[in-house]
């Protein structure tokens, strides 16, 4: 089949939609599928173009054997709500470069993951040319209904429009699908059909991200002794986190110096997080820029407890990626995760995780020093046992192409 994927996000992007989205694209294109995507300079999460891409236009590179036509766009060094609105726009006009180009071509397909909102534009157009193209608008973020629950944008006529927007898409096109089914039963609160649902959640590289010993991780490479208790965060560091709660719980472990808080990532809130750290004077805290997905595993393997933190706000609007790689290298992870969430009752009806209140100081720092004293073995085997199962990114987007064809 002939696939157009069009995102604003994509490989080498080692974090959030980039990251799945270009290893789908390299999984259809090894299936033999003829893949193209429209994309921007990458940026993301350190909102600062890769090196290889600055001062660069419009070009065409071949990544993993698709077909990626690059767009360029602003990226604002602070993030704000005008700014990323900006940037979106941006990036809106500078891909009809291609587009214009693209309307006299034929696909099968055209795969859209969602945010940014804009994303819809071009594939509506696209489609009053080409009709039976089959259009996926796949939501990986409930981008407005995040921004109005965190109150980052508060104008309700605003909101309201960008309401209207994303229904007008959700109704255009010929499948909607996200990654999981507390995202799918809002998406059908919103009046879409149930009928044209299908569901594509996200997924880990089983044969990639393997448990491995503490021996072979990279603490000797990050100097961090093998008797340390390492306590990690790693992801993106942005307002639906929180990650600020860890920091507070950190100094709460000051007079443990064998306790050790990684925090390894980029985003908005990176620079916040290092002079709040430095403000309330506390040492037991590493930042560490993202690692290369090449040494994940060997990463991760750094950890005694994975911590995956978000906001009570953002339950069911996002699902925290990073988990599947926790689970995939066989991890112990604490989550905060709500009762009645797509999240909880994943981790519960499997025993994945430790649960602990989101937003709770002291039920975070009481849950970290009960894990610190159990025997992690079971925990670990049940999450691996579960990425084999049900992870793996053969089986799901396997599935996924079979419902959409």
């Amino acid at each position: 089949m002939n696939i157009l994927v069009y995102g604003i996000n994509y490989t080498p992007e080692l974090t959030g939609i980039g990251k799945y989205t270009g290893e789908m694209g390299a999984w259809l294109a090894k299936k033999g599928h003829k893949v193209d995507v429209i994309a921007a300079m990458p940026y993301y999460p350190e909102w600062s173009k890769k090196e290889g891409y600055k001062g660069r236009w419009w070009f065409k590179e071949t990544i993993a054997g698709a077909s990626v036509h690059r767009c360029p766009l602003y990226v604002p060094k602070k993030v704000t709500g005008v700014r990323r609105m900006i940037h979106e726009f941006s990036f809106l006009l500078s891909s009809g470069f291609f587009w214009i180009a693209f309307l006299f071509k034929k696909y099968d397909i055209i795969f859209t993951p969602y945010p940014p909102l804009i994303i819809g534009f071009w594939p509506w157009f696209y489609k009053t040319f080409h009709p039976k193209t089959k259009w996926v608008f796949h939501i990986q973020d409930l981008q407005v209904d995040a921004a109005r629950e965190l109150g980052l944008i508060k104008n309700k006529k605003m909101l309201n429009a960008l309401e209207k927007l994303e229904l007008f898409w959700l109704r255009k096109c010929d499948i909607v699908s996200s990654i999981s089914e507390g995202m799918r039963d809002r998406i059908f609160l919103k009046g879409i059909d149930k009928a044209k649902y299908v569901m594509l959640a996200n997924w880990a590289e089983t044969d990639i991200i393997k448990p491995l010993s503490l021996s072979e991780s990279m603490r000797k490479e990050l100097s961090i002794p093998l008797t340390s208790k390492v306590i990690l965060y790693s992801g993106n560091l942005g307002e639906k986190q929180g990650v600020e709660l860890l920091i507070d719980v950190a100094a709460a472990f000051k007079s443990q110096p064998d306790i050790l808080f990684v925090i390894a990532g980029e985003g908005a809130s990176k620079i916040r997080l290092i002079e709040y750290a430095t403000k309330i004077n506390i040492d037991n805290v590493l930042f560490l820029p993202l690692q290369a997905y090449n040494k994940l595993a060997q990463f991760l393997a750094c950890a005694d407890i994975h911590i995956v933190i978000q906001k009570k706000s953002a339950a069911d609007l996002v699902l925290p990626s990073k988990f599947m790689s926790i689970l995939s290298a066989g991890g112990v992870a604490l989550v905060t995760a709500e009762a009645g969430t797509s999240l909880h009752t994943m981790i519960t009806d499997h025993s994945l995780a430790y649960i602990c209140e989101a937003e709770n100081k002291t039920a975070l720092f009481e849950s970290i020093n009960t894990i610190l004293k159990n025997d992690p073995s079971e925990l670990k085997r049940s999450a691996r046992t579960f990425a084999e199962k049900y992870l793996s990114i053969d089986g799901i987007l396997n599935s996924f192409m079979q419902k959409v064809s």
